[in-house]
């Protein structure tokens, strides 16, 4: 990540075994976490919903690693997914403070996140 003029990485990554590793330190309240969710783009929401195969009227909870922006900071995030209909989910974290009815494609994949993304397609230019 780059911002005023102040360059971050971060090296994240899981093993088999659900262990989360931030460059060579295990990262011990991630064990488990099948997720990860990168603040600043909702593409990581397209994952859970994909893994889940929810049917409609069906919710589940997961936990995910949860990257935050503009510090790169890592948090423990409970969500929830509730499928609302064939493309439509309502997602739920930090134990409903935050809700949003995310829309997606056939494929799963996020099309509109309210309240601030929309996916732009070439054709829609």
């Amino acid at each position: 990540m780059r911002g005023a003029g102040v360059s971050r990485t971060l090296d994240l990554r899981v093993d088999a075994e659900l262990r989360w590793w931030r460059g060579d330190e295990e990262v011990v309240q991630f064990a488990g976490c099948t997720d990860v969710d990168l603040a600043f783009s909702p593409s990581t929401n397209t994952l859970p919903i994909r893994r889940l195969s929810l049917e409609v009227g069906q919710g589940s909870d997961v936990v995910a690693a949860w990257v935050r922006m503009p510090d790169l900071s890592l948090e423990k995030l409970p969500q929830r997914y509730t499928r609302l209909s064939p493309t439509r989910y309502r997602y739920e974290s930090g134990g409903g403070r935050f809700t949003s009815e995310v829309e997606t494609d056939e494929l799963g994949l996020v099309t509109r996140y309210p309240p601030a993304w929309v996916r732009v397609s070439s054709a829609s230019r």
